[in-house]
C-alpha cells in the first residue's frame, strides 16, 4: 500500500472516530497527532483539516448529488470516504480524478459493505462532473 492510500487510510480512521465518539468531525485529530506511532503523515493532517474546513460545501455537494440518500442515512464509513474523495476531487490539484475515485472505491470495498464501491463510485463520479469550487477557496 502507497503513502498517501494509508495516509487516506489514516484520515478515515480519524473522522470515523470522531464520528463515533459523537465529537466534532476530526475532533480526534490532536489527540492522534500526539499519540501516533508512527507519526501521522502529513498528508493524512492535510485532508482531515481540508474535510473539517470544508465541510458545509462537501457536504452541500454529497447532498445535491445523493439522490435518495441523506447524509444521515449513509452508513458512516461511506459517509467520511466520500467526504475524504470529495475533498481531493475539488481541493487537491495534485490528485488526479481516476486516482481519488479510485482510491476511495477501494477503501470502500476493504472496510465496508459489498454495495459500498458501486454506491461510492457513482456518487463520487457524479461529484467529479460538477464545476469545482472557486480557485479562490483552496
Amino acid at each position: 500500500m502507497g503513502a498517501r492510500s494509508k495516509a487516506r487510510k489514516r484520515a478515515l480512521d480519524i473522522l470515523f472516530e470522531s464520528e463515533l465518539q459523537s465529537l466534532p468531525p476530526g475532533g480526534t485529530l490532536a489527540e492522534r497527532r500526539t499519540q501516533a506511532v508512527p507519526p501521522l503523515n502529513e498528508y493524512t493532517v492535510r485532508l482531515v483539516e481540508g474535510v473539517v474546513a470544508n465541510l458545509d460545501d462537501i457536504d452541500s455537494v454529497i447532498s445535491v448529488c445523493s439522490d435518495g440518500w441523506p447524509l444521515e442515512r449513509m452508513p458512516a464509513v461511506d459517509r467520511n470516504i466520500v467526504r475524504i474523495g470529495v475533498f481531493e476531487l475539488r481541493y487537491v490539484d495534485e490528485v488526479p480524478t481516476p486516482v481519488a475515485l479510485s482510491e476511495a472505491v477501494a477503501m470502500a470495498g476493504e472496510l465496508s459493505t459489498d454495495d459500498s464501491p458501486g454506491f461510492v463510485n457513482g456518487l463520487l463520479a457524479k461529484i467529479a462532473g460538477l464545476s469545482p469550487p472557486d480557485a479562490q477557496a483552496r
